[in-house]
């Protein structure tokens, strides 16, 4: 309320804008504030023209002060969820466009600035029991303002989840703009959203598999006592859950289908068909294709900080002119972000979703080589190296995607491989921070850089690094891997798509090796000495035991003659 029409600069800490378009408008609002906090972002309500597509009329949310700032996400018609975005700094846009269609489109939207550090007690949570009960934060005292928990429910395989809030009371609202709850049939909250409720009830929940997400939202008025909730699993029949599997990671795809499940649907292994025909499974039971990312039909989409790459196998009986059974298709998605790979899986049967999830990390390396050619590794472990030598370290990729680039972001040198408090950058942000760093081009799948070697003060033997990796789409142009050095306040406007990081180390200097060598003399010469002064003292006293022997020996002789002397000795005779 009190903004203009079509976009503004907003300043404030928090604000609720009630927003109404109509057709072809390109509206963008900017919300800033120079303090030391991320921003959070609700959509709560948004009301697009009636058979709208994304491409033609959506919402555009940007994590940074520009449309050019990486993007967070999107809205439009075919969104499942409420969405609720967060940037990484103290700057968001959002831009929403509308297509020509005369219609009034409505939104309710509202954003305040917090610090991720502050935790709320009782406010979201693992939760992982055959059943079990929760409530939202200070419950029955009123819940705090501004407030964002999630849930996770997961109960055993081959069931589903019962959800009743035995206790509910939120604002109310028509629309549940304010605080609402918000129940998904699923891990995330991106998508399979089951109901949203707001005022006093007694609401149920039923998912369709053994994971539930659950959501409280709240902005800054009118806390009420907030709901206790209790969940429990219900065991599923038979074939209801499908026996499928889905694996990602950075070089390949991997699904795994039982033939029981197959059968139960009315199809064999001779039905599947994945986007390119001639990429065949491996027919045993399971049935499985294996295949590279960029390989048999998969489609690679760049959505902002992720890519995801995609692939559908089609159950269908191709020789048949009429069927009256079920079309299935199995939608393999694999959605690569923020230091892992997330797998997204679900089965349509005549429009009917199906959900299953994983997680996985890429395969990132990275070692030292000989010379600038990087042809030959350095495999000793600790690297012995000449004070100021010049070392070239390289981080690799292995993934069958050849369209990706790798850029070194930051490194930092610490003598300790857990890299407490004492450390030392050598690049920053993709700029050189020590004199002696040189940075190459990206290079297809690796990223590479060297530098003279150094030691810290105060006697630390070794040097450990660790660099942050950002991968991004070579096809992209204006990705953050082709951008370099850039200060940390223009950094909200690059984009990347990963993120991870990986160690090395030690690195130690060549008079520690020597250090060791000598000391390792100085141990076998020691030894040798007292071996000998052993062997010295045994000599010793064996002389003096023999000695001692001959001069007993010579005493008791010497004592007997004696006594013999004065018996048998000669008399004097005295003369008359």
């Amino acid at each position: 309320t009190g903004v203009p029409l079509c976009g503004a600069s907003l300043h404030e800490l928090n604000k609720p804008l009630r927003i109404e378009l109509q057709a072809n408008a390109n509206c963008v609002w900017q919300i800033q504030r120079n303090v030391n906090q991320t921003i959070r972002l609700v959509f709560s309500y948004f009301k697009f023209a009636p058979s709208s597509s994304c491409e033609t009329e959506n919402i555009k949310i940007y994590d940074g002060p520009s449309t050019n700032s990486p993007l967070l996400g999107q809205v439009c018609s075919d969104t499942d969820a409420v969405p609720v975005l967060q940037s990484s700094s103290d700057s968001l846009t959002f831009r929403i466009t509308t297509n020509s269609v005369a219609f009034r489109r409505n939104f309710f939207v509202y954003y305040y600035f917090f610090s991720p550090e502050t935790k709320i007690e009782n406010c979201g949570g693992r939760l992982t029991g055959p059943s079990g009960t929760f409530t939202s934060p200070n419950y029955p005292v009123p819940y705090p303002e501004f407030t964002y928990c999630v849930w996770h429910i997961e109960t055993a395989k081959n069931s589903k989840i019962n959800l009743k809030f035995q206790d509910f009371f939120l604002e109310l609202n028509q629309n549940c703009e304010y605080d609402f709850t918000a129940v998904y049939d699923g891990p995330t909250t991106n998508t399979g959203l089951i109901g949203k409720v707001c005022g006093r009830a007694q609401p149920t929940f039923e998912s369709s598999s053994n994971v539930m997400t659950v959501v409280l939202s709240t902005d800054y008025a009118n806390s009420y006592r907030g709901f206790s909730a209790q969940y429990t699993s219900v065991p599923l029949p038979g074939p209801v859950e499908p026996n499928i599997f889905l694996t990602c990671s950075s070089d390949s795809m991997k699904i795994v289908l039982s033939k029981s499940y197959l059968a139960s649907l009315g199809y064999n292994e001779t039905h599947l068909q994945l986007n390119d025909p001639s990429c065949s499974p491996v027919i045993t039971d399971p049935v499985t294709f294996s295949f590279p990312l960029a390989s048999c039909g998969t489609t690679k989409k760049d959505e902002g900080q992720s890519i995801t790459y995609t692939n559908i196998i089609s159950l269908s009986k191709t020789s048949s002119i009429i069927t009256r059974q079920k079309s299935v298709q199995i939608i393999a998605k694999c959605k690569m972000e923020n230091n892992s790979t997330l797998e997204v899986m679900y089965i349509t049967e005549n429009n009917i979703i199906q959900n299953t999830t994983a997680v996985g990390r890429y395969n990132v390396s990275m070692s030292f080589y000989d010379s600038d050619s990087f042809s030959k590794p350095v495999l000793q472990s600790p690297y012995y190296v000449d004070l100021n030598q010049t070392l070239f370290a390289q981080v690799s990729l292995h993934s069958t995607d050849p369209h990706l680039l790798v850029f070194v972001d930051t490194c930092v040198a610490s003598p300790q491989p857990d890299f407490g408090s004492l450390a030392y950058d050598l690049i920053r942000s993709g700029c050189n921070k020590d004199d002696t760093v040189v940075t190459y081009p990206p290079l297809e799948h690796y990223g590479r850089f060297k530098f003279n070697a150094f030691r810290f003060l105060h006697s630390f033997p070794s040097v450990y690094l660790q660099c942050d990796i950002l991968i991004c789409d070579s096809n992209n142009a204006n990705s953050r891997c082709t951008e370099g050095c850039i200060s940390r306040h223009k950094r909200a406007i690059s984009s990347y798509t990963w993120k991870t990081n990986t160690v090395v180390g030690p690195i130690r200097l060549k008079r520690d090796l020597r250090s060791v060598d000598h000391s390792e003399s100085l141990t076998k010469a020691d030894a040798e000495e007292t071996l000998n002064l052993q062997q010295y003292s045994l000599y010793t006293l064996s002389f003096v035991v023999l000695i001692s022997n001959v001069i007993i020996v010579v005493a008791v002789i010497l004592k007997h003659r004696n006594k013999r002397q004065e018996e048998y000795g000669y008399q004097k005779i005295q003369s008359s």
